[in-house]
């Protein structure tokens, strides 16, 4: 995600999107892996100082919680 990020900021993209990586075909947990993306752009975040939008973009509504969760809200409050 942080190299992602570093070339976004690069080239002086405002708004990235990452959808559930390996979540799929590979079978990786989906709480893990939502874990690794939300902690990745937070700590980004506060080393860099960077106001990019970053977009977690999900297709299941498992998927939707985990991230809202994570991210501080209630996805039941916040549709």
């Amino acid at each position: 995600y942080r190299s992602c990020l570093e070339l976004a900021e690069e080239n002086g993209v405002r708004s990235i999107a990452f959808c559930c990586i390996s979540t799929g075909e590979f079978h990786f947990p989906n709480d893990k892996a939502a874990e690794i993306a939300v902690k990745a752009v937070k700590e980004y975040r506060v080393q860099t100082g960077s106001r990019m939008e970053v977009i977690f973009n999900v297709f299941k509504e498992n998927d939707y919680n985990i991230y809202w969760e994570l991210l501080g809200a209630d996805p039941k409050t916040e549709k």
